[in-house]
């Protein structure tokens, strides 16, 4: 099978990628080995939330004095100032509405009741312009009997700092019952799927109504709108005092409605997607990559013109660590990190861990370097590539977001 452009990896960085590619045209494929990270989605694509520990209010002025490796200095300022317009009109002509400015870090509640900067947060979720206060002193939070993915002491023991007097309460709706009695069935995606069909929303707006008399705000586990978005709306409409959904524990309710929209704009595109698949080996040429082999596709090559892996960093297995090497695991590519294991990690846990700094190595052009030599049409994008701690950072989905879209202009130029 013959396309333009193959993509290594499903997830934000792919998506963003191939649809990118796709909407200009070109035959693309995305080669998906399952679940990505964006069923971890908070709600929110940060795109840089801290430096040294410290609040990021700027993120575009503060990107100016990240160290040159790092993957925005390498995109470069000038592409990163357009690219942060971009991205949320992608994200928005596939059916995903975010609400944020690159110039101004907004504050999102997180699951442990404390404010996080943030660039883009989706409309489910509520956006707090500081993060030194609360706007409500009397809150209610409400949990389902027997959901255990949503904690609620975490939640109220964080909001105290904000002086704000919370209660909370568990309730139980009928529709659950048969779920409730399997603990591991009790899970976001299965209250969404309720959600989703029958009158469930409607009873269950009442007791919020109910139980939230003599409260000013209410805040509820978001596990609304597993398909579409008009749940969680709905229900905001239905409700009579101020609605603030929190992340649960994954898996994401709003994640997986994000990587469902997204890939169905890139197949309404034209967009090939082999979901449960895995590359398993490629075919080089002349400092080419020319094809590669799947799992699921046995002898039969996948070939393009031009590839792009974005398979993730050491959670989805893009970049493998044993006792004796770092390596890539797919194609054998050269990997910008220490090759002494004892330097990998920092023995205090909490200080910023050289391994999360680690990853492919590319060239200026972002190509992928195997034995030293850039591969002339194989790039790298996301959290595949070296130079920063994303996870530190708060930077991780801006990069994927970010350098996805600047790789595929270069391949597009």
């Amino acid at each position: 099978m013959k396309f333009d452009n193959i993509i290594i990896g499903g997830g934000l960085s792919g998506l963003t990628c191939g649809i990118k590619l796709a909407e200009q045209g070109k035959k693309c494929a995305i080669v998906s080995s399952g679940q990505s990270a964006i069923h971890f989605f908070s709600g929110s694509f940060d795109l840089l939330g801290k430096i040294d520990g410290q609040d990021v209010k700027n993120p575009l002025e503060a990107i100016k004095i990240l160290p040159d490796t790092h993957p925005y200095q390498r995109v470069g300022i000038e592409n990163i100032s357009r690219l942060v317009v971009e991205a949320p009109r992608l994200l928005d002509r596939a059916g995903l509405n975010f609400f944020g400015k690159a110039d101004e870090n907004h504050f999102v509640l997180t699951p442990m009741g404390i404010m996080k900067p943030t660039w883009l947060t989706i409309d489910d979720f509520t956006r707090f312009e500081q993060n030194d206060a609360f706007p409500w002193k009397k809150a209610v939070i409400l949990n389902f009997s027997g959901f255990l993915d949503f904690h609620t002491l975490f939640v109220q023991d964080g909001l105290k700092k904000y002086n704000v007097n919370t209660q909370i309460k568990n309730f139980a709706m009928k529709e659950f019952e048969a779920i409730r009695r399997n603990p591991s069935e009790m899970r976001s995606t299965n209250i969404a799927k309720v959600f989703d069909s029958g009158d469930a929303l409607d009873e269950f707006a009442k007791k919020v109504n109910q139980l939230s008399e003599g409260f000013e705000v209410v805040l509820l586990p978001a596990v609304f709108g597993l398909f579409t978005k008009n749940v969680a709306l709905n229900l905001k409409a239905k409700v009579n005092k101020p609605v603030v959904l929190l992340p649960a524990i994954p898996p994401s309710v709003p994640g997986i409605r994000s990587q469902i929209l997204l890939r169905k704009r890139f197949e309404e595109l034209g967009g090939t997607y082999f979901l449960g698949d895995i590359v398993e080996q490629g075919t080089f040429k002349n400092n080419r990559l020319v094809a590669v082999q799947t799992n699921n596709h046995g002898d039969i090559k996948l070939e393009a013109d031009q590839f792009v892996l974005a398979s993730g960093s050491f959670y989805s297995k893009g970049i493998v660590a044993t006792r004796e090497k770092l390596y890539e695991p797919i194609l054998g590519l050269d990997i910008d990190g220490d090759t002494d294991s004892e330097k990998w990690l920092d023995e205090k846990f909490f200080n910023d861990q050289p391994y999360m700094h680690y990853g492919v190595k590319t060239d200026s052009g972002f190509h992928a370097l195997k034995n030293g030599k850039p591969i002339e049409n194989l790039f790298a994008a996301g959290s595949v590539l070296g130079g920063a701690n994303a996870l530190k950072e708060g930077s991780g989905a801006g990069i994927s977001l970010l350098t996805s879209l600047h790789v595929a202009e270069q391949i597009l130029k």
